[in-house]
C-alpha cells in the first residue's frame, strides 16, 4: 500500500502521489495510460476549466479550484510518463516555461520599453519568430485548436494577408451562398458532398463571427449553455405537471420549450 504524503499542500507531495498511482501497487487505470490515451482528457479538462471560469455566482471559485487541479494533474501525469522513459521530468517542464516567460518578457526582466499591451504582443510575436525560425512567406501556421476556434484563427491570419471580405455584408453573402450549396448537396443526397458543404457553412459562420468582433468558440459555448438551461427547464416544467416526457408529441414538446424560454427571459 502506498503511503499518503504528510503535507498535501506542496507540489512535491502531488508528484509523489502521481508516481504512486503509476507504481507497482498503483491504480490499474493510471498504469495503463499513455501520452496518446490521455489527449482526450487534456482537452476535456481544459474546457471544463473554461466552463468553471464562466460560472456565475458563489460556486465559481470552488469550481475553478477543482478544475485547475484537474488540469495540473494532467501536467503531472504526462511528466511522470516522460520521466519513466527518461525523456524529461516535471522540473524540466518548470524550467522550460520559466525560461520562456523570462525570454518573452524583456520589458519585465530586461531593459526593453513598452507603451501598452499592443507593444507587448508585437514583441512576443517577434521573439516567437526568432525562436522558431522564419515560416514560409504567407504561411498560415495556425496552431492545433478545436475546429471552430481554428477556423477563426485561420481567418485572423488570412486577414493579415489581405485575403478577406471587406465587411460583414460580404461575409453574409458568402454564408448564404454556402447554405444554398448545402441545400443542393442535401437534394443530391450524397454524404461526401453534404459533409463538404456543411464544413464550408461552419467555416463561413466562424468568419462572420470574426467580422462581428465575436470569438465563435465563446459564442457557441454561450449558445450551448442557453440550450441546456432551456432544455432542463422544459423537462422540469413537464415533470411538475406530472407529464410523461417520453409520451409527448413533438408539438407538445415545442410548447414546453416556448414556456421555458419565456420563463428564463424574466
Amino acid at each position: 500500500m502506498a503511503k499518503t504524503p504528510a503535507d498535501l499542500r506542496n507540489i512535491e507531495s502531488l508528484v509523489e502521489i502521481v508516481a504512486s498511482l503509476r507504481g507497482p501497487d498503483g491504480c490499474p487505470w493510471d498504469k495503463e495510460q499513455t501520452h496518446e490515451s490521455l489527449t482526450q482528457y487534456a482537452v476535456e479538462e481544459t474546457f471544463e476549466l473554461v466552463e468553471a471560469i464562466e460560472t456565475k455566482g458563489v460556486e465559481r471559485d470552488q469550481k475553478m479550484k477543482d478544475e485547475l487541479g484537474d488540469v495540473l494533474f494532467q501536467v503531472l501525469l504526462h511528466s511522470q510518463l516522460a520521466s519513466e522513459r527518461g525523456a524529461f521530468t516535471l522540473n524540466d517542464v518548470i524550467e522550460n516555461v520559466a525560461e520562456k516567460l523570462v525570454r518573452r518578457h524583456p520589458h519585465v526582466f530586461g531593459d526593453v520599453k513598452v507603451s501598452n499591451s499592443a507593444d507587448v504582443v508585437k514583441n512576443w510575436e517577434e521573439i516567437k519568430k526568432q525562436e522558431k525560425g522564419s515560416a514560409p512567406a504567407y504561411s498560415l501556421n495556425v496552431p492545433a485548436l478545436p475546429a471552430l476556434q481554428r477556423a477563426y484563427k485561420i481567418g485572423k491570419r488570412t486577414e493579415k494577408f489581405k485575403f478577406d471580405w471587406e465587411n460583414v455584408d460580404g461575409v453574409m453573402l458568402k454564408v448564404e451562398e454556402e447554405f444554398d450549396e448545402l441545400r443542393e448537396a442535401l437534394d443530391n443526397d450524397v454524404e461526401s458532398e453534404i459533409e463538404h458543404e456543411l464544413g464550408d457553412v461552419l467555416f463561413s459562420l466562424a468568419q462572420l463571427g470574426r467580422h462581428l468582433k465575436m470569438e465563435p468558440e465563446q459564442v457557441l459555448r454561450k449558445g450551448n449553455a442557453r440550450f441546456e438551461e432551456r432544455f432542463n427547464k422544459m423537462v422540469e416544467l413537464a415533470k411538475a405537471e406530472g407529464v410523461d416526457w417520453g409520451a409527448l408529441s413533438t408539438e407538445e414538446k415545442e410548447g414546453y420549450w416556448l414556456k421555458a424560454k419565456a420563463l428564463l427571459k424574466k
